[in-house]
């Protein structure tokens, strides 16, 4: 199972189904749940605005749009499809609660700008809570992308200024989005299973509940330790600290895929079940500046069927080289 196929069905179909309800209820932002402040114009003041609290469910999920001068909390489920959204505090996904930023364009009326998501604060995903953030062609396309059965075309512009941190998440699947601090998951998941966890946003959704990070560009480290769910994917990231994978279980037999990333520091992998692979992933070996240890260390050779030639037979690559 690769991970482009869960995240396309999820943006394709499951997701589709957030963003239809969403437009229907568009025409009166009283209607949208929660009732918070959206300001769509930033007027650079200095007043004290108190947190926003944004709720909503996946059949009538809560906007998110404009700028927010202080910390956001979602308690349900809210999108990010109104124009660009800044909130220069925090923002928090309340314990079951999710954000869906996997939009490119700007799909409510009244918006400004096409949707993105930029905090200027830290993101915090707290038990049993799903952050889903940016969107690209193959990997992930955007849930408003026109043509996704083909990979589609869009790229989602999401920013993080300082950390993001998911502590007993559901799962976390962040995609082309530059983060400037660390990202951290600790612990969570929906067990070790591929089958959808019920009650939760992934059961919400007929999808299997799975972490994912790719084609991201992060300021510090990026760790996933101790993870309990259906897959894991580390793909093509830009990491300038260091990058750890630690004690991780995953039920599908071709997780483990952490691959292709750029990492400035060091690169740790250790006590991963599955250990960590290419499996169908189609990538190439991490490229680290510092050391590479336990099942990403530069002396570990793990079969690629798309190596060398790609004809599906394959032989070992190393899972890390040093940079040059």
């Amino acid at each position: 199972m690769r991970v482009s196929t869960i995240s396309r069905a999820m943006a394709a179909a499951a997701l589709a189904s957030v963003l239809v309800a969403s437009v229907a209820t568009a025409s009166g932002a009283s209607e949208h749940r929660g009732q918070f402040p959206v300001d769509h114009h930033d007027h650079g003041d200095n007043h004290s605005h108190g947190t926003t609290t944004c709720t909503g469910t996946p059949d009538a999920p809560g906007l998110l749009a404009g700028t927010y001068r202080s910390n956001v909390v979602v308690t349900g489920v809210c999108v990010v499809n109104g124009g660009a959204t800044t909130v220069r505090g925090d923002l928090v996904i309340a314990p079951g609660a999710g954000v869906n930023a996997t939009f490119a364009r700007n799909d409510q009326p009244g918006g400004s700008g096409a949707s993105s998501l930029t905090v200027k604060g830290n993101v915090i995903v707290q038990r049993d809570g799903l952050l889903a953030m940016g969107c690209e062609p193959n990997a992930s396309p955007c849930t408003d992308d026109p043509d996704p059965s083909n990979g589609g075309t869009l790229t989602g512009q999401n920013h993080v200024y300082g950390n993001v941190t998911e502590w007993k998440a559901l799962g976390a699947i962040v995609h082309a989005s530059t983060i400037g601090g660390n990202v951290t998951e600790l612990g969570g998941g929906g067990g070790v299973s591929c089958d959808p966890p019920f009650p939760g946003l992934f059961g919400a959704l007929q999808s299997p509940a799975f972490s994912d990070y790719e084609d991201n560009t992060i300021g510090g480290n990026l760790t996933v330790a101790g993870l309990q769910t259906c897959w894991l994917g580390m793909l093509r990231n830009n990491v300038h600290g260091n990058l750890g994978a630690f004690k991780n279980t995953m039920a599908d037999p071709d997780a483990g895929e952490v691959l292709q990333n750029t990492v400035h520091g060091s690169i740790v992998c250790v006590a991963n079940s599955p250990a960590v692979q290419f499996g169908d992933s189609g990538a190439s070996p991490n490229v680290v500046s510092g050391h590479a240890v336990g099942q990403c260390g530069f002396d570990v050779f793990s079969p690629d069927p798309n190596y060398p030639n790609g004809d599906g037979t394959g032989g070992p690559q190393p899972i890390s080289v040093k940079a040059q």
